[in-house]
């Protein structure tokens, strides 16, 4: 199993060979960009099926991967903050004419006489993203060894500039 640390440089979109557009991600592996007079960042991951297979201070590559692959990506999302309900968990608005007052508000939360509380659980609203996810079967479009940067079709967690883990993803 292939797996590195990378940090994501952002989207872009390439022609295919029969003309097609598709939109890609482009990220570089960590280590080139600390050559590059990049700010260097502690980062600590764990990747549980590569022991035995790294020694302390291998260098790891983008030339792990090749044109092909298909991969997962995790990292921290994009945090939204705050949020209300029809964005945070898909809420119907109410009706907004007729001296109506409910237009965004999520309605009545809380039961009859029994239980007498808001049961646990409850969606509303709150902070909305910035926890760790990953996507799962991303395909490798072109590694580029030369530059260390490799271009994967589709969209990746995270914010410009972020840290990604990127493995093979077994299917």
């Amino acid at each position: 199993m292939a797996a590195i640390l990378a940090r994501k440089l952002g989207m872009t979109q390439r022609f295919a060979d029969d003309g097609r557009v598709e939109r890609v991600t482009a990220r570089a592996e960590l280590g080139h960009l600390r050559k590059a007079n990049a700010s260097a960042h502690r980062v600590l991951a764990e990747f549980r099926d590569e022991a035995g297979e790294l020694r302390v201070g291998q260098t790891v590559t983008v030339d792990v991967f090749e044109a092909g692959d298909h991969v997962k990506v995790s990292g921290r999302a994009k945090g939204k903050g705050f949020q209300g309900t029809i964005k945070r968990h898909n809420f119907k608005r109410g009706p907004a004419s007729h001296g109506s007052h409910n237009i965004r508000a999520p309605g009545s939360i809380g039961a009859s006489a029994t239980p007498s509380r808001v049961v646990k659980g409850m969606r509303g609203a709150g902070r909305m993203g910035g926890g760790r996810m990953t996507q799962r079967g991303l395909t490798v479009v072109e590694v580029m060894a030369d530059r260390n940067v490799m271009l994967v079709r589709g969209a990746v967690p995270g914010p410009r500039g972020g840290t990604v883990e990127v493995s093979s993803d077994a299917r």
